[in-house]
């Protein structure tokens, strides 16, 4: 924003663009730390609320906290090593990012109702407006942003 004064052109200072609100969290794989990455995105999305005046409904917050538990799960049950947890918002999303030590990528089954097990990839992309799955070089990383204002 810029104001003017009798002509004059006075920068105030609220023109330079606003950062997403980010955080990460890092887990060694010991028991427990499911339930320590839901409590870290409760907190993330208080802050949020604070920070950005972001509403959260019931649905938005149970659809991340659902996210986060299937993508932590995963990193917990397929890597070999700590697993690191990174959030980032506005008003507007939240994308859920976990890093780990294994390469091997998640494969997203179709959809089968009498299939036990497996069903995380297809949980988080039903719930995402976006999924994004890559190598870093130490592993990989999966990334599901969702829309808070849906």
């Amino acid at each position: 924003m810029i104001d003017h004064l009798d002509g004059a052109v006075i920068p105030t200072g609220f023109d330079v663009p606003v950062e997403p609100l980010r955080c990460t969290a890092h887990y060694n794989g010991e028991p427990g730390c499911i339930a320590a990455a839901r409590s870290f995105t409760e907190l993330f999305l208080e802050r949020l609320r604070r920070e950005w005046c972001a509403t959260i409904d019931a649905r938005a917050l149970g659809d991340l906290l659902l996210v986060v538990s299937e993508l932590i799960t995963n990193a917990d049950r397929h890597s070999h090593g700590p697993y690191i947890l990174e959030l980032e918002g506005t008003d507007a999303y939240v994308t859920v990012t976990v890093y780990d030590s294994s390469a091997t990528l998640p494969q997203r089954y179709a959809r089968d109702p009498e299939r036990v097990g497996r069903h995380g990839l297809e949980i988080v992309h039903a719930l995402a407006s976006s999924v994004r799955v890559g190598r870093v070089p130490v592993g990989k990383c999966v990334s599901a942003s969702l829309d808070l204002r849906c």
